[in-house]
């Protein structure tokens, strides 16, 4: 016979509720008694019947994640701290890569991933609006990033723009005129690359410094490509005397090809970065970056998604949210 929560409970001495505020990870329940369940548990190997519960309450206490790329340093740390704050509220993440392919986003939406879950958080590359407006569902949805920006959805994302303006400004502060920026993508003005490039742009304006487009390298935003952009750079002959990566995979990549060709950082080139992830900290020499409010960014979605699936949050339009942001000023670019 299958063993039951009553029978847990009964052995060890506790409500059936507590051992179902247990299972769930309730936050509030002393580590004593929560032992207590956990070892009844394990003597009595007693497994935990999902597809009941689901059906009993309406509701999976799974949140779906879907990234584009969780090799990124980014969305793999960005992760990490959703599925804490999840946990947290008891909830788990089940995750999805869309690789940045449409149909992937679109399956995400209304597919086998999206039933298994109670509410999304989505990062959209490749849909717009209106597909994911066509098949929302009666299911809550949190969009993460700035890809689309629609009063229609709640969203939770990072200042780009402001960010990458201050980070510009400690440059040109600290003397430096040629600042090469790596990273950029053609015709994009919306998204994480039109934005930061557009902050670079305005801090330009504001110090009188010209802009030079021969100092803009567009590039896929990966270590190898940092390091090959700053290559071309060294290689054509452009001049610069910092360089900021729109993000920090790309600064240490072009970090490491400067220090390989044996220029001086941050004597000769500073370097600088966006993101802040652990890596930084450790880089020699330490990356100077901005760090964009991550632990910020996975409390606010992760509590605006499950508080819209527990009723408590009930406006009928987008909650559009905006992450702080803190320059992080290290080695590379004092």
């Amino acid at each position: 016979m299958a063993v039951t929560m009553n029978d847990v409970a009964r052995a060890a001495g506790v409500s059936l509720k507590t051992v179902s505020n247990v299972l769930n990870d309730y936050e509030f329940i002393r580590p004593a008694t929560k032992q207590r369940v956990q070892d009844a548990i394990a003597e009595l190997g007693y497994e935990a019947n999902l597809t009941a519960r689901s059906l009993r309450s309406g509701k999976s206490k799974m949140l779906g994640l879907v990234l584009s790329d969780l090799s990124a340093p980014y969305y793999a740390e960005l992760a990490s701290r959703l599925m804490k704050a999840a946990s947290r509220r008891g909830y788990r993440v089940l995750v999805e890569q869309s690789d940045a392919v449409a149909d992937v986003e679109l399956n995400a939406l209304q597919g086998p991933f999206r039933q298994l879950t109670d509410g999304l958080l989505f990062t959209p590359l490749m849909i717009d609006a209106d597909a994911i407006a066509a098949r929302l569902g009666r299911k809550p949805l949190v969009l993460l990033g700035e890809h689309i920006l629609d009063s229609r959805f709640d969203l939770v994302t990072m200042k780009n723009e402001e960010a990458a303006a201050a980070l510009t400004a400690r440059l040109l502060s600290g003397g430096r005129r040629r600042i090469a920026v790596i990273g950029a993508h053609s015709g994009e003005s919306a998204g994480s690359a039109g934005l930061r490039l557009n902050g670079y742009r305005k801090a330009l304006d504001q110090a009188g410094v010209p802009f030079d487009p021969a100092l803009v390298a567009p590039c896929q935003w990966r270590r190898d490509n940092g390091a090959a952009a700053v290559a071309g750079l060294l290689e054509g002959g452009v001049e610069f005397d910092a360089v900021f990566g729109l993000n920090d995979a790309l600064a240490l990549g072009a970090l490491h090809e400067l220090l390989i060709r044996g220029v001086r950082v941050p004597r000769e080139v500073a370097v600088a970065g966006f993101d802040d992830i652990d890596e930084a900290r450790f880089a020699s020499p330490s990356l100077t970056t901005v760090a964009p409010g991550m632990e910020e960014i996975a409390e606010r979605s992760i509590g605006l998604l499950v508080d819209r699936i527990e009723g408590r949050e009930t406006s009928g339009g987008g909650v559009q949210v905006e992450a702080g942001f803190l320059l992080q000023v290290r080695e590379s670019a004092p």
